[in-house]
């Protein structure tokens, strides 16, 4: 039997909770989630009843605003490294698409930058993506590390210094700064210097319209 079509209620309800989740990442951008609920719906312009058919509490619309984040960050991390067959390129080409996202997308990334180390513990998102990388890296000889907790303290660490670096440093160039960290990673991770240098220096998927909010679903 064929899949029905959403219902238009259906439709209307999941726009609702897309700019409710929207405006909630705006908000957390910002720092400012010390808010009513009514200032939430006013940013998402929404009813105020609208918001209790979707959530509870504000926090349970702040925790899905950042599950929302990484989903969409996971996936579009995911579908950019498809073609590659090497772990450890596509850890590194995951990262330097991070490091980039920065700048072009910075309310993404101060969603990220706000909830800093978390996230690298968290069960969906960045975290299990870049531990599955660097432990098929290893699996496959590539990193010689053998401690995939202490290198994901690596990582986090690299990953939210460099997203706070660039912010307060606009005068940087973003993808120079990143490919440097990315190098810097991969050689701790086990890659010779001349091959971290190679990797970090390939050409990466056209970032242009990858790293924008996707539109709520009409």
């Amino acid at each position: 039997m064929a899949e029905q079509a959403p219902s238009r209620v259906a439709r209307r309800k999941a726009r609702t909770r897309t700019a409710l989740v929207r405006a909630a990442q705006a908000l957390i951008a910002e720092g400012n989630t010390a808010v009513s609920v009514l200032e939430i719906t006013q940013a998402a312009d929404v009813g105020l009843g609208s918001f209790y058919n979707h959530f509870g509490t504000k926090e349970q619309l702040y925790q899905a605003a950042v599950e929302d984040a990484l989903d969409l960050l996971g996936a579009l991390l995911d579908g950019l490294t498809t073609d590659l067959d090497d772990p450890a390129q596509v850890f590194a080409q995951s990262f330097r698409v991070l490091g980039r996202l920065h700048r072009r997308n910075p309310e993404l990334s101060k969603v990220l930058l706000h909830y800093g180390f978390d996230l690298f513990t968290a069960d969906s998102g960045l975290a299990p993506r870049a531990r599955r990388d660097i432990e098929a890296a290893a699996r496959a000889g590539r990193f010689t590390t053998t401690d995939a907790d202490v290198a994901m303290v690596t990582v986090a660490g690299a990953a939210l210094g460099l997203g706070q670096l660039l912010h307060r440093r606009p005068d940087r160039d973003d993808a120079e700064t990143t490919d440097q960290v990315t190098e810097d990673l991969l050689r701790m991770l086990g890659l010779s210097p001349a091959e971290a240098h190679d990797i970090c220096t390939r050409p990466l998927p056209d970032l242009d319209t990858a790293a924008t909010w996707p539109e709520a679903t009409p």
